[in-house]
């Protein structure tokens, strides 16, 4: 009886091989989770500061009518928003990846 021809691969280098690819598809996808919590992390700004300001859209930095104060304030919540999205689906999205594949993407 003959034994099929080996391709050199140990059983640890196929599991290593296939995390891997798993780390690699896991970046676009992460990628379009970003986008997403952008644009979910926009629209909490807006209605954040809606409720904030009295109904007023956020200042954008080269408003004349605008004040430093507001713009300054309105960078700083768009800041944290972003940053507090970012982490949250990012985190959420590693640890989705890690509980279906036992292996934490990097």
């Amino acid at each position: 009886m003959r034994l099929p021809p080996t391709t050199g691969v140990t059983a640890g280098e196929e599991w290593e091989q296939a995390m891997n690819a798993v780390k690699l598809a896991y970046k676009p996808v992460g990628l379009l989770l970003s986008l997403a919590a952008g644009a979910a992390a926009g629209a909490v700004t807006k209605r954040v500061w809606r409720a904030a300001s009295g109904g007023s859209e956020p200042p954008v930095a080269t408003e004349p009518d605008r004040s430093w104060g507001e713009v300054l304030a309105a960078a700083a919540l768009q800041g944290a928003v972003f940053a507090l999205a970012k982490a949250a689906v990012g985190r959420a999205g590693a640890t989705t990846v890690k509980r279906l594949t036992g292996t934490w993407p990097q």
